[in-house]
């Protein structure tokens, strides 16, 4: 199995969900991503998004936006994302998901040579935002080719035969988008108990859930229904001000998804019968 899915069946065994924390590449600075990685997987991080700086970017909101353009501006590329990746892949036993923009992809040479660059350079899937369901399939096939996953994105308001098949699509884990909008810190924590229910009905994958979680008790509220929470902006921001004041980014990612996983606590009872099928 590809490690993201040895990684989702063991939270299974131990009965609790999982932390998916998001970190920008190259951000607050090339360099910065080698040294956050292993500090994200010590702090309790299961699987870590890795966001591939892009300057349009479509669903992000304006703390991720920010430091996609300060990781630009200060001379991150796609390469100098891979190379970072591929100097911290030994010392990490965590799932690696790009977070990738299709526009990204095609610049690249394609959903074929992306995905072999990736899994080179030591990713397990990728995540790609903002492709058309309908545009899928290459990239979907070059991703299992490359022994990637491939996870899509269902929004609130994707109708239910729609988000059945888009979980079809999927390898690995659906992410399901907890609230309409972009991303960013919400103060109240997301209901998503219905959305959970309806893509458990089509799909065995594993689901993880982000957008808005940015508490310990959001990521606790999250992982009563689905697998994972995913963090990014409430991070994003924490490193952004660790960086701006001088103190050291990596330490504050650490510290603050140390704090997140606080939330993680949960028994086999509290999942109940939302647990799918291995």
């Amino acid at each position: 199995m590809n490690r993201i899915d040895h990684i989702f069946a063991r939270l299974r065994a131990e009965h609790r969900g999982g932390l998916m924390p998001y970190t920008t590449g190259g951000h607050p600075a090339p360099g910065q991503t080698a040294r956050i990685l292993p500090e994200l997987e010590r702090a309790g991080g299961d699987i870590i998004e890795v966001g591939f700086p892009f300057s349009d970017p479509i669903a992000d909101g304006p703390v991720i936006a920010a430091a996609m353009h300060e990781a630009l501006g200060a001379g991150a590329t796609p390469e100098s994302v891979f190379a970072e990746v591929a100097a911290t892949r030994p010392q990490l036993s965590c799932g690696l998901v790009a977070m990738v923009s299709v526009s990204i992809v095609q610049r690249l040479g394609g959903a074929a040579a992306f995905a072999r660059r990736a899994a080179e350079s030591g990713f397990d899937g990728l995540i790609v935002p903002d492709v058309p369901l309908e545009e899928s399939e290459p990239i979907a096939a070059a991703a299992g080719e490359a022994g990637l996953t491939l996870s899509l994105l269902v929004s609130p308001t994707t109708p239910d035969e729609r988000a059945a098949v888009i979980s079809r699509r999927c390898t690995g884990f659906v992410y399901l988008i907890a609230r309409a909008g972009i991303t960013g810190e919400r103060e109240s924590a997301p209901d998503i108990r219905g959305r959970v229910d309806v893509l458990r009905d089509s799909t065995d994958l594993p689901i993880a859930c982000g957008f808005g979680i940015s508490t310990p008790e959001h990521v606790r509220a999250v992982v009563e229904h689905a697998d994972a929470a995913i963090v990014g902006s409430a991070l994003v921001r924490r490193v952004s001000e660790a960086a701006a004041q001088g103190r050291d980014p990596a330490a504050e990612a650490g510290e603050f998804t140390r704090t997140l996983g606080s939330g993680l606590a949960r028994s086999d009872e509290t999942r109940g019968d939302t647990e799918p099928t291995p």
